[in-house]
């Protein structure tokens, strides 16, 4: 089998991954923070290592200002959520996936919230032009992808978290295509709420994400989103506003976040950069080899940089194509990849194929791939 749908994610997982999920759950599988026995204190300990983990390699220094989340949704709700208020104004990207879109939309039709957009698949300065002039009085924050789930879109994070800052606004990245790929640093950034996956560019497992805020977060502006049990002041009804535990209702998945902080070190281990040279090399090989074939639509097929694919056939449906990929052993993802905005501005059609990479893919996996996918259009 080859895996080319890592976008959605990873797989495989890096062997650490897994023998410390298995680890935890045979050897200190208590529930952190409901007890003081051993068990329960090595999961706590597990648990805060990934948040000091995640906080070093995304450029914080308080841990306690990681938040676990079963995902990148999850941590987008929780933000998008917590800072909403009647009359706010956010600004959004015109290439967001659902995770983004979803709830602006179910805020605006309750009327609690305005939501203005900006043009993504722009030169740099029009984009930042593009944010700058709907900034109102009223707009709480710019939340936007990263780096786009369906075409090799990357938005400039660090001058759009300046802009921000110099407004007054907050900025809240979606980075659930660019988390491990590329280098991000929420202090040099300017961003003030980080939402990651834990199961896609981290390496971790599927059930684990994270917000990542800044050193400086204004978490008197975030209400909680999930109420329950968090260890801490049980005998109050109200949550707090203190992270990470106002935020983290309920018992968490201690072995997920185990894995989690492996698969960071494993990162750590590499570096982004060798990880964005690896998937690079194996795009752009892709990319030149889609390109020279007339049954095929490449989109963006002039970006030199990206760590995914996305392209139709001419004859045949994306549908069709990624049917018999998998037919052949091949995996990918057809379909609207959940960012129908996205595809909508690329002008798919709604029906594209997908083909994203991971550090564990190889050239000949690609080699296999386009040989694979010449005999499907030659059908």
């Amino acid at each position: 089998m080859i895996y080319f749908d890592n976008a959605a994610t990873t797989f495989p997982k890096p062997p650490a991954v897994t023998e410390e999920m298995v680890r935890c759950m045979r050897e200190y599988g208590g529930n952190a923070g409901r007890s003081g026995h051993v068990l329960a204190v090595r999961a706590a300990e597990a648990i805060y290592d990934c948040r000091a983990e995640l906080a070093a390699f995304f450029g914080i220094t308080k841990p306690e200002n990681v938040v676990f989340t079963a995902n990148t949704t999850g941590a987008l709700n929780l933000v998008i959520g917590g800072l909403a208020r009647y009359g706010d104004h956010f600004l959004i990207s015109d290439m967001e996936h659902n995770s983004v879109a979803r709830p602006m939309a179910a805020l605006r039709e309750k009327g609690v919230i305005t939501v203005g957009t900006f043009h993504a698949m722009a030169p740099e300065q029009e984009i930042l032009r593009g944010i700058e002039k709907q900034i109102t009085p009223y707009t709480k924050a710019v939340v936007a992808i990263h780096a786009s789930n369906v075409c090799p879109a990357v938005l400039p994070i660090r001058e759009i978290g300046a802009l921000c800052r110099k407004h007054g606004i907050l900025y809240v990245v979606d980075a659930a295509q660019s988390a491990g790929i590329y280098d991000i640093d929420v202090t040099r950034d300017h961003i003030s709420a980080l939402c990651v996956p834990g199961h896609k560019g981290l390496y971790g497992p599927q059930g684990s994400g994270a917000v990542i805020f800044a050193d400086d977060f204004p978490f008197s502006m975030l209400a909680p989103t999930v109420f329950g049990g968090n260890g801490v002041r049980s005998e109050e009804s109200d949550m707090g506003r203190e992270p990470p535990e106002s935020y983290e209702a309920g018992t968490l998945a201690t072995p997920g976040i185990a894995g989690l902080c492996r698969g960071v070190r494993f990162l750590s281990s590499l570096g982004t950069e060798a990880v964005r040279q690896k998937e690079r090399e194996l795009y752009r090989h892709v990319r030149e080899e889609l390109c020279n074939m007339p049954d095929v639509r490449v989109f963006m097929p002039w970006a030199e940089e990206g760590s995914l694919i996305l392209f139709t056939g001419k004859e045949k449906s994306g549908s069709a194509i990624a049917a018999s990929l998998a037919d052949r052993g091949i995996c990918t993802r057809a379909g609207l990849h959940c960012a129908p905005s996205a595809h909508r501005v690329l002008g798919t059609g709604g029906d594209a194929v997908r083909v994203s990479f991971s550090v564990f893919n190889t050239l000949a996996e690609t080699d296999r791939f386009l040989s694979a996918l010449r005999a499907v259009l030659k059908e």
